[in-house]
């Protein structure tokens, strides 16, 4: 008797626990595209890659050129001269992957450089927003598989964050 009063009462806790909790959730994405300082990091990011592919095509050209140069002499060449124009080639193609490496290295340093200030201000808009609500859990609507219930707060969490955002750029 004694067990079945102790797991009763601990059945009533849980589902007073469960009703004083509150969920929502927002679309992060949805909240970031809305972003100027997220736009315009994300132009900032795509014009590095593009400068960066823009170079490597370059080097490839070179290559290509270079490999269409030797196979048109190579016949002249004594095997001394073709293996120096072949370790040329090769130290064109050593370049070539040092500086795709490089640029995918500093590509992902500048992202994480302008992205972190921003997601930063996402959470705090988010904190700021569940506070003044007043809920438990906040969830990413991108994440979830279903929902039935919660609280969409996406459209004052998008106030806030601009708020955030147009302090930020300010400064």
């Amino acid at each position: 008797m004694k067990q079945f009063v102790l797991a009763i009462a601990t059945i009533l806790m849980t589902v007073s626990l469960n009703a004083q909790m509150k969920i929502a959730h927002v679309n992060s994405q949805n909240l970031l595209d809305s972003l100027p300082s997220y736009l315009k990091a994300e132009s900032d990011l795509k014009k590095f890659q593009d400068d960066g592919v823009a170079e490597l095509s370059v080097l490839e050209k070179q290559i290509n050129d270079a490999y269409v140069r030797l196979d048109g002499i190579k016949g002249d060449l004594t095997p001394t001269m073709l293996k120096i124009e072949q370790e040329k080639i090769m130290g064109l193609e050593q370049r070539y992957q040092q500086t795709q490496s490089l640029l995918q290295q500093q590509l992902q340093t500048l992202a994480n450089e302008y992205n972190q200030p921003i997601l930063d201000r996402l959470q705090k808009a988010v904190e700021i927003v569940a506070d003044r609500k007043k809920v438990n859990y906040v969830l990413d609507v991108s994440k979830l598989l279903y929902s039935k219930t919660g609280i969409d707060i996406t459209v004052e969490v998008k106030a806030e964050l601009a708020r955030l955002d147009a302090e930020a750029t300010k400064k």
